[in-house]
């Protein structure tokens, strides 16, 4: 969808304010009509018929070596200290149940259904900014991290829900959240609705926040973006 408009003029791209702001009613209404309007995990769909299969146990990424975080999530830590504290007693591996693994499809396949994918360009005017899509528009970032506060208000552990950084399919930054688990590694993305083990999204991993909530990880070899602007 395009969100942006040519200035006849200067010939610049500008941000369309009021086709915006009418996505984001359109899209606050629709979230009202579903029940989620506050993102309550517990107002999850209806659980399906017969037992929940989990996915195969696979190996977990390795990192390698510490890594700084991007700028972006830093000034996000200083804006929101309490969204980057992490409980160095709470486990940094999930244990992964049939619950769990229903309510991280869930929280997927509804934060991707009910907010607008949009660039920060076109959003914030600025090329890269870490913030919750609380007016229903956010790129990849934003989702993931409202994907990840969604989960920790339903009791998972934070420090098993790093934020991740990879090199795309079309060779860009983008931001999924990593959910490390008993059972491998496995990938939120707003490109998809399926979560999947790291190794099936077909992206290139850069890095991940660590276990103890300040610096990040070294997940690869890949030129590092300094922004991850894609939606």
């Amino acid at each position: 969808m395009t969100l942006t408009v040519l200035d006849p003029r200067s010939g610049r791209t500008l941000t369309d304010r009021s086709r915006l702001r009418t996505v984001r009613r359109c899209l606050l209404a629709m979230a009202a009509s579903v029940g989620l309007m506050a993102f309550e995990p517990a107002a999850a769909k209806s659980p399906p018929l017969g037992p929940t299969i989990l996915p195969p146990a696979t190996e977990a990424i390795l990192s390698d070596g510490p890594a700084g975080p991007t700028p972006a999530w830093t000034a996000f830590c200083m804006h929101r200290p309490e969204e980057c504290a992490v409980d160095p007693s709470a486990p940094p591996v999930l244990t992964l149940t049939p619950d769990l693994w229903l309510a991280i499809g869930d929280v997927n396949e509804r934060v991707n259904r009910t907010i607008l994918a949009v660039t920060d360009q076109d959003h914030w005017g600025v090329p890269d900014r870490w913030d919750y899509p609380e007016d229903g528009l956010g790129d990849c970032e934003d989702i993931q991290l409202l994907k990840r506060k969604l989960l920790i208000e339903a009791g998972v552990s934070r420090r098993a829900l790093p934020m991740t950084v990879v090199i795309d399919e079309q060779g860009a930054g983008h931001a999924v959240l990593m959910v490390r688990t008993d059972r491998g590694d496995f990938i939120l993305d707003n490109k998809r609705d399926a979560v999947l083990a790291w190794y099936e999204t077909g992206y290139h991993y850069v890095k991940r926040e660590g276990d103890d909530g300040g610096g990040w990880v070294w997940l690869g070899g890949e030129p590092v973006p300094t922004a991850t602007a894609t939606r």
